[in-house]
């Protein structure tokens, strides 16, 4: 590449670009070279990750430039996922769906399949940023990014995804749930990418739902997220539950004592009252500008009701469709 007393590729009134680097009003400022790579398989993928101690993946970017612009390193090598056919594929085989890590929510939102069987994930891709980031926002992007307030990864759990993970050894499923294990921190090993989603068809008489409250219309981070997924037996009773939070805790919270109260009961009454209660208790917020620890209990506990609410009544108009 040359040095700062290399021959100059351009020059301009006080500042002389080299091949090594920029000098301007006497100053020498090294230049930031940074690889763009676009791999078409998962094992170019992984081969490239591991190129460079600092390489990233990305599937939208919608996460990282904005990182890379409030300071953080940038990476020397940035692996581009979206030329990847099995990244960006949705596909229904038997009971099971797959959903490729980088598919954009646009088309997760336009998709007759996960539409019917997951109205709550649904709704959760649908919440993440305006029309053009839906073209490049990601379920992959959304987990492994590790945000609290992520929308759909209560959404994933509730409904017992499985993420499908590639790295130099090969690869490996574990429960969405285990993906995340703090604030920017997950479970990803070096060199492993997340490849695709796995969700099973839900059974007759379950359906999800998914709610968030944000200080604004649109295009906000939640304050408190709720996901839940309720199968009812022939007379309405609750036969199986789950309940996860968001942007209440470190990670998502499952919320088992909400979901006992649940159990072998309408969704009704004090039933409701207890899934309040638990959700509200299981809560471990912050303060901040968007909401204090008090108002954020609160409102964990009243989006979950509301969330099991509207899974009950979709349940029940799934009859006995499966």
């Amino acid at each position: 590449m040359g040095t700062s007393g290399s021959k100059p590729l351009a020059a301009g009134p006080g500042v002389e670009l080299t091949a090594g680097g920029v000098s301007a009003m006497g100053y020498d400022l090294m230049l930031s070279v940074m690889r763009y790579a676009s791999p078409t398989t998962v094992a170019e993928a992984v081969d490239l990750l591991g190129s460079e101690a600092d390489a990233r993946v990305y599937a939208g970017a919608t996460d990282l430039i904005p990182q890379i612009r409030a300071g953080r390193p940038e990476p020397t090598v940035m692996v581009d996922l979206k030329r990847i056919e099995r990244l960006c594929a949705i596909s229904a085989n038997g009971s099971t769906y797959t959903v490729g890590a980088a598919t954009p929510t646009a088309d997760i939102c336009a998709d007759p399949g996960l539409v019917a069987a997951f109205p709550g994930l649904v709704e959760a891709s649908g919440l993440i940023g305006s029309d053009q980031i839906q073209s490049r926002s990601s379920w992959g992007g959304n987990l492994a990014n590790a945000s609290p307030a992520a929308d759909t990864p209560p959404s994933l759990i509730v409904n017992e995804a499985r993420a499908v993970i590639a790295g130099p050894g090969g690869e490996r499923t574990v429960a969405a749930a285990e993906v995340a294990t703090g604030p920017g921190q997950t479970s990803l090993a070096p060199g492993e990418i997340l490849v695709e989603f796995e969700l099973d068809q839900p059974p007759a008489r379950t359906a999800d739902a998914y709610l968030r409250l944000i200080p604004r219309t649109e295009m906000d981070i939640a304050v408190v997220g709720a996901a839940a997924r309720v199968t009812l037996d022939a007379d309405g009773n609750v036969t199986a539950a789950a309940i996860a939070l968001g942007a209440v805790a470190p990670t998502v919270v499952r919320v088992p004592e909400a979901e006992a109260a649940l159990i072998g009961n309408q969704p009704s009454g004090d039933a409701l009252a207890a899934v309040e209660a638990a959700a509200a208790a299981a809560t471990t917020p912050i303060d901040d500008k968007r909401g204090t620890v008090a108002y954020r209990r609160q409102v964990a506990g009243v989006l979950a009701r509301r969330a099991v609410t509207i899974a009950a009544e979709r349940a029940r108009e799934r009859g006995g469709q499966s």
